[in-house]
């Protein structure tokens, strides 16, 4: 079974994260409820996301930040990683993650930069490839610049087979699919033990 670390479309032939989050879209509209709620819920899951900061989408940003903030200190004191969405927000969000301890962070839907990917691994962090980031040379690039044992793959909302990212991905990597797929199932156990 392939590891598809994050998916609107779940198959019974894959292996995915579970998570609960609030996305940056509708952290206007979080309540002390909403986040009372995640914690509740975080105990039967693997991680909490997507969450983080999108300054394309009309949503305030001081609100997208509060939300996060909160969602990562959820994710710390219940022991989980997060999954992040980043969007035109990458530096922020670098500066928002050093403050917190974390399991794991897996920045999902990658499409910066080769330089931003090489940051975010530095620390620790993961970068999960999809069918957006073969649009453009730059996320290959950076796909490229990611150590293997910080690669994940994904479909997140696109109507596409698991087996095709990681074909392409295989081809961009010049790695053996059948590599890639043993490679994404050891960084899955590292992080879900």
């Amino acid at each position: 079974m392939k590891i598809n670390i994050h998916t609107h479309n779940p198959k019974s032939d894959e292996i995915t994260l579970s998570s609960i989050g609030i996305h940056p879209y509708h952290a206007a509209d979080a309540t002390t409820d909403s986040m009372h709620a995640i914690e509740r819920q975080a105990k039967g899951v693997d991680a909490i996301g997507e969450i983080g900061l999108d300054y394309c989408c009309n949503t305030d940003k001081a609100a997208q930040v509060l939300a996060f903030r909160v969602q990562l200190e959820i994710a710390q004191k219940e022991g989980k990683g997060v999954v992040i969405h980043c969007v035109k927000a990458f530096e922020d969000v670098m500066n928002i993650l050093k403050d917190y301890s974390l399991k794991f962070v897996i920045f999902h839907g990658f499409i910066g930069s080769a330089v931003q990917a090489v940051r975010a691994t530095e620390r620790g962090y993961y970068l999960s490839f999809g069918e957006r980031s073969f649009r453009s040379p730059k996320s290959i690039e950076a796909m490229r610049a990611v150590p293997v044992e910080r690669l994940f793959l994904e479909t997140d909302e696109a109507q596409v087979d698991i087996g095709e990212i990681y074909s392409r991905a295989s081809a961009v990597l010049g790695i053996p699919e059948a590599i890639l797929e043993y490679i994404t199932q050891e960084n899955y156990n590292r992080i879900c033990g």
